[in-house]
């Protein structure tokens, strides 16, 4: 039973529909998804630090999108804001993010609270997850194709959130990135 004192919560969608192109592209040869990161796969990591950040979440998969024509980015994200349309916001954060911290998805998602539009900054780079309050719903469903929510940022001035977590913007598009990665993930289990 829902806490009727406390706000409902924003969903984080994770967008794991992608085909990995730019990291088979870099030299890749397999699903940067499903590469083993210590005992988990990189899609696993995020899941993990989205169920410790206690928000409702929901996985955008290839078989959730594949029957749009146009696939991409901002086809996920509609894809996923439908699928969980009742809810208060939205974190967009993709799945190619094993490093993300828990921490970071609940500050992102309290910033959400009071404004609209909410992207985290780390090391003076724009990062994920963004959040989209409900009032951008219908901006969000109606995304289509690779383009993803810049139009909805230019609608809704986004608000600067500084974080201190490599994780929102160490993606691993390269095998180089998932290398570094796994470094600095190695690092933190040590």
């Amino acid at each position: 039973m829902r806490d009727l004192n406390r706000p409902p919560l924003p969903v984080v969608v994770i967008l794991a529909a992608g085909q990995g192109e730019r990291f088979r592209q870099a030299g890749g040869t397999h699903d940067k998804l499903l590469a083993p990161m210590g005992p988990q796969r990189v899609r696993d990591h995020v899941v993990a630090a989205t169920q410790a950040s206690g928000l409702p979440w929901h996985v955008v998969e290839r078989e959730h999108t594949q029957h749009l024509s146009a696939q991409g980015m901002g086809a996920s994200i509609a894809t996923g804001v439908a699928a969980t349309a009742e809810a208060p916001g939205w974190l967009i954060l993709p799945a190619d993010l094993p490093l993300v911290q828990a921490d970071s998805l609940r500050r992102v998602a309290e910033a959400l609270a009071h404004h609209t539009v909410v992207v985290p900054w780390v090391q003076g780079e724009r990062g994920h997850p963004v959040g989209f309050g409900a009032v951008c719903r219908e901006a969000l469903l109606a995304l289509s194709g690779d383009q993803g929510a810049k139009s909805v940022m230019q609608t809704h001035a986004p608000w600067r959130l500084d974080l201190d977590d490599l994780g929102c913007i160490l993606d691993v598009d390269t095998p180089e990135a998932l290398a570094q990665a796994h470094t600095v993930w190695k690092s933190r289990s040590a």
